[in-house]
């Protein structure tokens, strides 16, 4: 997957899908959860828009599909993961892809990172400055993650060629750890309404999910939820558009 396809991951499923439904309607958070399961578990685009293709034909095909839109990614799950593993099989048969050597443009400009990791730095620092009397172990949790980003400005600074996988390493590991202290913040009210939420919007379609996908959308669904209660932003450049 090339830089551009990898980094803009989320919006080209995302527009591919409006494209596919007829619609321009707000992409609901469970299928953000279920496109991060797909990115984290290495889903190259390509099988993911195949597998796309292939759920819509089915639906179509079927009684549910008759006059009615298909509303939700959760449809789709079976059919991109059969578009993942044939074409895993058909690069095992071809061999490895021969090296390209031709250099690509950077799929951000500086100045678009600056701004990411600028927003990035005043809305952490916003919201430790509202959690300080409430939580100051969570507001010196997202405070530490705010230095962490901070101190990557430099990079975008440095005349050398910029290295996008090492900054976005980076900025998942801070993600990661701002993710795991929520979660054990977090009440257990507040967890239970969240995984009753994806129970009911997962209803229709957890028959078609191995209890692994399911484990990881409840992970990825909890994280998204979990950022947006405690108005943080997410860090990965994956949401830089």
């Amino acid at each position: 997957m090339d830089s551009f396809n990898y980094f803009n991951y989320f919006t080209e499923i995302e527009e591919y899908f409006w494209r596919k439904r007829g619609a321009h309607l707000l992409v609901s958070p469970l299928d953000w959860a279920i496109v991060e399961t797909w990115q984290r578990a290495g889903i190259p685009l390509e099988a993911v828009l195949r597998g796309i293709d292939s759920a819509f034909e089915s639906y179509q095909r079927s009684r549910r599909g008759a006059g009615r839109p298909l509303k939700n990614l959760a449809y789709c799950v079976d059919a991109v993961l059969d578009a993942a593993a044939e074409k895993q099989e058909t690069s095992a048969g071809s061999g490895p892809e021969p090296k390209r050597n031709e250099k690509h443009a950077e799929p951000f400009s500086r100045e678009e990172l600056r701004n990411f990791l600028r927003r990035n730095i005043e809305k952490l620092e916003q919201a430790a400055e509202r959690l300080h009397s409430s939580d100051a172990e969570m507001a010196w949790r997202i405070a530490q993650a705010r230095r962490s980003l901070a101190d990557m400005t430099p990079l975008l600074d440095s005349p050398a060629a910029l290295d996008l996988e090492n900054l976005e390493r980076r900025l998942s590991a801070v993600e990661e750890k701002l993710s795991a202290a929520l979660l054990a913040a977090a009440d257990e009210s507040l967890l239970v309404d969240i995984h009753t939420e994806l129970d009911r919007q997962l209803a229709p379609y957890r028959r078609r999910m191995s209890a692994e996908q399911l484990g990881q959308l409840e992970r990825q669904y909890t994280r998204k939820r979990l950022m947006e209660r405690f108005g943080l932003p997410r860090l990965s450049l994956f949401y830089l558009n």
